[in-house]
């Protein structure tokens, strides 16, 4: 993976992890999002939709992607997808903990760690052949 794709990873986690936290916030501050009626329904999209940390979530998901569309385009997807979703991990997770004060216990950690271990072995061109 070239260092530009690279650097284009980290971005499109970074984006995703704010999309994330702020649709969180929003769906918070909307007084969350129950499935009811379609009308109901209809409802409580408009008021998700009224609420700025919502709004501005989902245009971040939507700048995520765009970005991920030239990494895709450019980079091997079998390196660059794992990667994408190892660092999202690690930054949705951290922000939980840290704004939404979302417990991370030592097991949740250990549970992370094999997991990124196995994006990296999954993800890693030399001995890709072994």
């Amino acid at each position: 993976m070239s260092g530009h794709g690279l650097l284009l990873v980290v971005l499109t986690a970074a984006l995703t992890m704010a999309a994330n936290l702020l649709l969180r916030a929003g769906l918070d501050g909307a007084g969350g999002f129950v499935f009811g009626n379609a009308a109901e329904a209809v409802l409580r999209l408009v008021r998700l939709f009224l609420e700025p940390r919502f709004s501005s979530g989902f245009v971040l998901y939507f700048l995520a992607s765009v970005v991920w569309f030239r990494v895709a385009a450019t980079e091997p997807l079998s390196i660059a997808y794992p990667m994408l979703v190892s660092c999202t991990f690690v930054l949705v997770t951290a922000g939980a903990a840290t704004l939404f004060g979302e417990p991370l216990t030592r097991r949740q950690v250990m549970g992370l760690a094999v997991i990124l271990a196995g994006i990296l072995l999954v993800s890693t061109q030399k001995g890709a052949a072994g």
